[in-house]
């Protein structure tokens, strides 16, 4: 690998961690739904498109509408959309059987796509970003200005998710519940009132982390939800299932690895590096990045 390739390379990780934060707000999803809930919700990333398409329909009888005012947009719409998630996908079905909430995540990502499918006629839509005519150059590599834009506002909602959650009652009575929720009723904390808000804040992240998405692309498309899904679950399990921490981390790492296999190996061959470093992680280290390491104390 000559100098310049190494530069490109170089430019391909910083361009993917930028990107990753969007992995981070999808694997702080996943995350705080199991750890609440020890449920997996697959519907989660169609849910984030389906919210981010959602900001574009809110905001289409305003024209010229301010892009940040789009991203508001998809977090209130990730946030009700959350809501019936919950309450469609997990409030009724019986808790016992963890199949049967599994497979109605499942249902509600096809319902999800198929509304997104029929509603736009699967044509992708535009999506508007805030300083794509922005770059800045550090010598021989550049940061491109929409990009720089999803990480920081990715970082800025992180901070606020840590802030609620280990600043705030809510944050209080949600850890409660998912380490102990006997003894959190009996201490008066409602359930149900955790799981639907718990749902409603991982929504408004996801519809963030959608729009974030639509930002970086330029254009949102109904087949972004499976790999969005994909990814969403790869950083919850190289993450360490109900780590807020790991989800971050990883969601970088796997940001960052994601853009240099494509420089390496090109697009058809990145998501099979991704893949074989999530068998790698299940073999070796299956509690995720913070778990022990065999034969260690």
């Amino acid at each position: 690998m000559d100098l310049l390739d190494l530069i490109d390379a170089v430019q391909s990780v910083a361009d993917g961690l930028l990107f990753g934060s969007t992995y981070a707000l999808l694997g702080i999803g996943f995350t705080l739904i199991f750890g609440v809930m020890h449920k997996i919700n697959l519907s989660y990333a169609a849910a984030s498109i389906g919210a981010a398409y959602g900001s574009l329909l809110l905001v289409s009888g305003f024209t010229g509408a301010p892009a940040i005012v789009v991203f508001m947009a998809a977090a209130l719409c990730g946030g009700v959309i959350g809501a019936l998630v919950y309450f469609i996908g997990f409030k009724f079905i019986p808790v016992a059987n963890p199949l049967a909430t599994l497979m109605s995540t499942v249902g509600l990502l096809l319902l999800i796509d198929e509304i997104i499918v029929h509603t736009t006629e699967g044509v992708p839509l535009a999506y508007p970003a805030l300083y794509s005519d922005v770059v800045v150059r550090f010598g021989s590599f550049m940061l491109r200005g929409d990009l720089m834009f999803v990480f920081v506002l990715g970082c800025a909602c992180m901070v606020l998710f840590l802030l609620l959650l280990y600043r705030t009652r809510l944050g209080i009575a949600t850890r409660a519940v998912s380490q102990q929720p006997i003894a959190s009723q009996l201490c008066g904390i409602s359930i149900l009132q955790v799981n639907v808000l718990t749902f409603v804040v991982t929504g408004m992240l996801g519809g963030i982390a959608g729009a974030m998405s639509g930002a970086a692309i330029g254009m949102l498309s109904p087949l972004l939800a499976q790999p969005l899904t994909v990814k969403g679950l790869i950083v919850t399990v190289i993450g360490g299932l109900g780590s807020i921490p790991g989800a971050i981390i990883a969601g970088l790492i796997v940001g960052g690895l994601e853009s240099l296999f494509q420089f390496l190996r090109g697009v058809t061959e990145r998501d099979l590096y991704i893949m074989m470093l999530l068998f790698a992680f299940l073999v070796f280290r299956p509690g995720g990045i913070f778990a022990k390491a065999p034969g260690r104390d």
